[in-house]
């Protein structure tokens, strides 16, 4: 795993170990949006703050693609799929994991939802 993937790894599970940090956006308010499961993100002015684990561990769990983030309940699930994304797509930068876009029509089977119990990228190994 490339070092820019395990800082996304290690941030992640940062995220989901300490998920009673965090505010979802439903929390924020009451409308459904269709962003309202994702992690709100405090207004700072502190660039130390911006740059610090708090901040960079919501923007980049909120950029995880949905299929990862719907499978947090299941703790070690999570791991293994999370870092299988992560030496599949091998990030060199955080710039490239930001542009990064779910290519559902290359990967349809990573759709699959853990209600069908279809592991995630185990078909295009």
């Amino acid at each position: 795993m490339t070092l820019y993937s395990q800082y996304i790894y290690s941030l992640v599970l940062y995220t989901v170990n300490n998920t009673h940090l965090f505010d979802t956006s439903n929390e924020i308010h009451k409308y459904k949006t269709r962003n309202n499961n994702i992690l709100h993100r405090p207004i700072a002015n502190l660039s130390k703050f911006n740059n610090g684990t708090y901040i960079s561990g919501i923007k980049v769990f909120n950029h995880l693609p949905q299929h990862i983030k719907a499978l947090t309940n299941d703790h070690k699930y999570f791991k293994s799929t999370l870092k299988r994304f992560l030496y599949h797509h091998s990030f060199y930068s955080m710039n490239e994991y930001y542009e990064y876009k779910e290519d559902t029509a290359k990967f349809p089977s990573q759709l699959c939802c853990r209600i069908t119990h279809a592991l995630c990228y185990r078909r295009n190994e």
